[in-house]
């Protein structure tokens, strides 16, 4: 990893940050609604069989709520849950219930140990967390590379997820960094 590269990153990380701790609790909750309506509509979503979200840390965008939607239209759900043994993430099966989940390693949301993992082949749309995307579907993540190996071992859609805000021209990449097939904000939908 060059040194100009990281660095970009680092600046591009703290600019981001700055502008999300702008946005009131208000207006994350009427965004984050948005975003679920504008996803919800969309054609891959409504064709998925089987979607892995993630349990949005404070400050993101959150479409958690269509997790309970997907399980009633009868999806497959799925979460991700980190091995400390190999340092990554895997998918593994929810059904909803609060004894699905337990507090991961990272402080996150994730599936507690009775939940089956999910080959990561058998998921259809990916729902991709990132401190920013650029419009060509570049993503950068919080710097440790946890989702990049993860994205890399998948076959369905990805689709980025981030408030208008964490779209910018372009990003810095580097041979590790994966791309995403399309991004959702609150009032976009780009496809790539």
């Amino acid at each position: 990893m060059g040194p100009e590269i990281q660095n970009s990153k680092r600046v591009l990380r703290g600019q981001i940050r700055e502008k999300l701790s702008a946005i009131t609790e208000e207006q994350r909750a009427s965004a984050s609604a948005q975003a679920r309506t504008l996803l919800a509509s969309q054609p891959r979503w409504q064709a998925a069989q089987s979607v892995l979200f993630f349990a949005p840390l404070p400050g993101e965008l959150d479409v958690w709520p269509l997790l309970s939607e997907a399980l009633a239209a009868n999806k497959a759900v799925a979460l991700p849950r980190f091995v400390a043994e190999t340092n990554s993430y895997v998918a593994c099966a929810v059904r909803g219930s609060a004894q699905d989940l337990k507090t991961g390693q990272f402080g996150i949301r994730e599936p507690a140990d009775h939940c089956a993992r999910i080959s990561l082949n058998r998921l259809d749309l990916i729902l991709v967390p990132g401190l920013a995307f650029d419009v060509q579907g570049r993503r950068l993540g919080r710097g440790k590379g946890f989702y990049d190996r993860l994205l890399t071992a998948l076959r369905g859609t990805t689709c980025g997820v981030a408030f208008d805000e964490q779209i910018v021209r372009e990003l810095p990449v580097e041979p590790p960094d994966v791309s995403v097939n399309c991004i959702l904000t609150p009032t976009r939908w780009i496809e790539l």
